[in-house]
């Protein structure tokens, strides 16, 4: 726990930090006011393709991608991130899809109820409800945070750190969710990558599994 901590105490409390910031701001402005700040960033040509591609990181897919690549390398971490990104998947899309339905997301609202032009981004293909949590936001923070716990030079923490944020960011800039949205989806992500590093790396448990899946077939 000490050494989990002293390792990665920055990053949470940088975490942390952002987290009572933008709390602050949802909680003295309305979703929409603060959506129709974010949206004047948008008309940026570079920003504009760089959110419009970095947004996958937080794809479904791409965790799944990762997953089955690391399996050649390392089976442990790679069950650490599957369970990590499927436990946080679930609890969001339970929300998204059966709690809070109905709730639609910016381009749906700015068109039918708040009746403003939003700035939309070509080729990017809008949705209208299911908007929160985020769960590109989920699993961005669920993938990235959990290669952050695992690694032990500071610079690639930093990099993971880093990724994270814009993959949740680039959900509000492309007018896909609310600022709440990637606020809670990111939450979720992170909080279940603690969990699971408790329970896989916490513990004592054998390093059988910390080689790659062909080199285990093998030894059997």
């Amino acid at each position: 726990m000490k050494t989990f901590l002293k390792q990665n105490f920055i990053f949470i409390l940088t975490y942390s930090i952002l987290l009572l910031s933008v709390m602050v701001v949802l909680l003295l402005n309305g979703k929409v006011q603060i959506h129709r700040t974010i949206n004047t960033l948008v008309g940026n040509p570079f920003l504009d393709v760089f959110f419009k591609y970095i947004t996958h990181l937080g794809d479904g897919l791409f965790a799944i991608a990762i997953v089955l690549i690391g399996l050649f390398f390392n089976v442990k971490k790679s069950i650490y991130l599957l369970i990590t990104y499927i436990s946080a998947s679930l609890i969001s899309t339970i929300i998204k899809n059966y709690i809070y339905l109905d709730t639609c997301r910016p381009s749906f609202a700015f068109q039918y109820f708040v009746r403003e032009p939003l700035q939309l981004i070509s080729g990017v293909e809008m949705n209208t409800f299911h908007s929160f949590p985020s769960g590109h936001s989920t699993t961005a923070f669920a993938v990235f945070m959990c290669f952050l716990f695992m690694s032990q030079k500071i610079k690639y923490k930093f990099c993971w750190f880093i990724l994270a944020l814009l993959a949740a960011f680039s959900r509000t800039y492309l007018s896909q969710h609310w600022l709440v949205d990637i606020y809670f989806g990111s939450l979720i992500g992170f909080s279940f990558s603690v969990c699971f590093y408790f329970i896989f790396y916490i513990r004592p448990y054998s390093n059988t599994l910390n080689h790659g899946i062909v080199y285990l077939l093998k030894k059997k």
